[in-house]
């Protein structure tokens, strides 16, 4: 456990166990940037090295988390998010077009950018209200969600849980690839909307016509 002797999260887990888990990541999921991979991740180890705490509470408690905190942000953002959008958008390059866009897109992929959302580090505490945000239809939210919430919870917490004390010579550089996937997919992404935008505004603007509500 030397690669979390040093991080307040151990103390944490140490103290206050499954509640820690539940409350950090369901404030992630909500929207909050807090750390709840990380305390997924060290929770699992923990069990793995100590046997202190139970996998299978583990990934109960994370995968209830996320699913909780996701619906929280979904319907935060479904009620609020768009009226603030219209009126401050353009502060942030985020004109009536490109608003226009983002719904589109959620009607098209909003299923697999809530699921897959949930694995990435970019959009784990933002896909939910951006799903509120550009009104994904709450049964299908619902459905991607909570695939997304519970494969999340299992293939993280099992996998960090087996990979037990030998996970602080792995975290780094798996980190390090990591962080280099999600820069260039995310540069590739803005990329390949910059090249396609006026294609694709156009095609938001004919599958959703008129003003945004």
């Amino acid at each position: 456990m030397s690669f979390l002797s040093n991080l307040p999260i151990a103390d944490l887990i140490a103290s206050y166990g499954y509640l820690a888990i539940f409350g950090i990541i369901t404030l992630e999921s909500a929207g909050v940037p807090l750390p709840g991979e990380t305390i997924l991740i060290s929770s699992a180890v923990y069990a793995g090295s100590t046997g202190h705490l139970n996998l299978g509470l583990i990934i109960l408690a994370a995968a209830s988390a996320a699913i909780i905190g996701d619906n929280l942000g979904y319907w935060v953002g479904r009620r609020w998010g768009m009226p603030l959008l219209l009126r401050y958008g353009h502060l942030i390059a985020l004109d009536h077009g490109r608003l226009k866009l983002g719904q589109y897109l959620f009607r098209e992929h909003g299923g697999k950018i809530v699921f897959f959302g949930r694995f990435t580090a970019m959009l784990r505490a933002y896909a939910a209200v951006l799903a509120g945000v550009n009104r994904l239809d709450a049964r299908r939210f619902l459905v991607f969600n909570g695939l997304g919430g519970v494969a999340w919870a299992s293939i993280m917490g099992v996998g960090s849980y087996y990979c037990g004390r030998s996970i602080e010579h792995i975290a780094g550089p798996v980190g390090l690839a990591l962080l280099a996937v999600v820069i260039f997919g995310g540069l590739a992404l803005w990329l390949f909307v910059r090249k396609h935008e006026a294609r694709l505004l156009a095609q938001a603007e004919l599958a959703i016509p008129g003003p945004l509500a």
